[in-house]
Parts: structure tokens; C-alpha cells; sequence
């Protein structure tokens, strides 16, 4: 059985989100996921509430929702998410204890196959990945202590390229759908500067869907890839999106 898995990073409600927010809804209506794995959903919105319901009235689709808020002072601001329209086995949530920053894991049944698919959004700097390195460690540690699945999903912004020591710790384990850029696009408040303004566009890719286990990648790219046509500063995201469509078998 084939499935699509997609990613993005939400920019919680930051630069225009009631208007990019239709851009986000249109492109889930378009590509119609399986499990679609959020970054920075907005808690005091409740975003993935709305995201789902949406979903479930452009797909047709009856999406389940799993969240995690990060946590400390961070619990009210933001979380990760998954919407899936496979039935849900069993929930679980990671702690990284550093940086506020956590990680989901959901294990659903995808054509009676039990299939672990994570959601998480690694520490945000600029050079140094000690702490990212560290985030890593513990992840790959969590995943061990659940390897009674036939296969492993992880998704999310991990904010490093595959040549830091982070992500190349993960390629040693999982592999990633794509490495085509995803960061940062050129949305920008109105009337206002872009989002990373010290930063090039779209030259690096640091978003993720890593797989491992008895699964192949039939397909996958980037997605959530286009500003309005009426306003080209309004991206849905200040990251675009990954996609990949799976299926089991080695």
C-alpha cells in the first residue's frame, strides 16, 4: 500500500497568518496527505484544530489529530502536531530537556502494518550544532526503546544541513525522502522586511522526512512551494514543505 507523508514548519501566527493560512489549506487540499506532521503550530489559536478541520472538508477525509506543546514557558506559545487518517494505536512524547524543545511519536496501522512516525523540531543556532548533536543522541535513543514497528518516520525542521554533524548522525539511521532546499522563503509581513532578513533564500535544505525500516520511497519533494499569485511576499511559510509518498517492503 502506498502512502504520502508530508511536513511544515507553520511559522506559528507570525507575518500574516490569516492570509497565508488559506495558502497552507489549498496545498494540503491539493497533495491530500496521509499523515501530515506540523512545526510550530500556535497554541493560543489552537492552528492544528483549525488545520484539521479543513483538511478533513477539502479531502474528504476524517483526520485524527495528535499534539505535544513544548514545554516550560513555551507550553502556551507553540507544539508539534500530526493529522492522520490512519487509526491511532498509541501516543508518546519526548522531552530533549533543553531549549523548552520536545518530540511526538504516533503509532498508527497503515494496511494492518504498525508504522511509528515522530514529529519534532530541533534547537535553532547559528554554527554551532553541539546542541542539535546532543537532541540527536537522545531521539535515536528514544526510537530504540520502540522498535516493535516494521518501519520509523521522523519529520520536522531539524535547522541543520545534511553535512552538520546532527543530521549526519540521522543519515546513519534513516534516509532522507529529499535534500532540496526548504529554507527560508521570501514571506514577509506587509509593507515589511522578509522573514530571516540576514539570511539567503532557499538555499539550504534543513526540513525532513527521514525513513527507516521496511519502507521505500516511491516519490517525494518539496511542497507548500508557491506565494499567493496576488502577492508574491506571501508564502504560506517562511520554511516550504517536504512530501514523500512511501510504501512498505524492503
Amino acid at each position: 500500500m502506498q502512502f504520502r507523508v508530508a511536513t511544515l514548519n507553520l511559522e506559528q501566527d507570525h507575518k500574516r497568518w490569516d492570509a497565508r493560512r488559506d495558502l497552507i489549506n489549498a496545498e494540503i487540499g491539493r497533495l491530500k496527505p496521509d499523515l501530515m506532521a506540523f512545526n510550530e503550530v500556535c497554541v493560543p489559536l489552537q492552528s492544528a484544530r483549525g488545520l484539521r478541520d479543513a483538511a478533513t472538508a477539502l479531502t474528504g477525509v476524517e483526520y485524527n489529530l495528535v499534539q505535544q506543546t513544548r514545554v516550560n514557558g513555551l507550553s502556551k506559545v507553540e507544539g508539534e502536531a500530526l493529522l492522520t487518517r490512519f487509526g491511532i494505536v498509541e501516543t508518546g512524547n519526548f522531552d530533549y530537556q533543553a531549549k523548552d524543545i520536545v518530540a511526538l511519536v504516533a503509532r498508527v496501522l497503515v494496511d494492518g502494518l504498525a508504522l511509528d512516525i515522530y514529529v519534532t523540531h530541533l534547537y535553532m543556532s547559528r554554527g554551532d550544532d553541539s546542541l542539535r548533536l546532543f537532541q540527536v543522541q537522545q531521539l535515536l535513543a528514544w526510537i530504540d526503546t520502540r522498535d516493535d514497528v516494521t518501519a520509523s518516520i521522523v519529520c520536522g525542521d531539524f535547522n541543520a544541513t545534511l553535512e552538520a554533524p546532527s543530521a549526519a548522525l540521522m543519515a546513519c539511521r534513516f534516509r532522507p525522502t529529499q535534500r532540496e532546499p526548504t529554507a527560508f522563503t521570501p514571506l514577509a509581513e506587509e509593507g515589511g522586511s522578509v522573514s530571516h532578513p540576514d539570511r539567503a533564500r532557499m538555499d539550504r535544505c534543513i526540513d525532513y522526512i527521514w525513513v527507516a525500516g521496511a519502507i521505500r520511497i516511491v516519490a517525494g519533494g518539496v511542497c507548500f512551494n508557491q506565494p499567493s499569485l496576488e502577492d508574491p511576499s506571501l508564502w504560506p511559510s517562511d520554511h516550504i514543505g517536504v512530501w514523500a509518498d512511501l510504501e512498505f517492503g524492503n
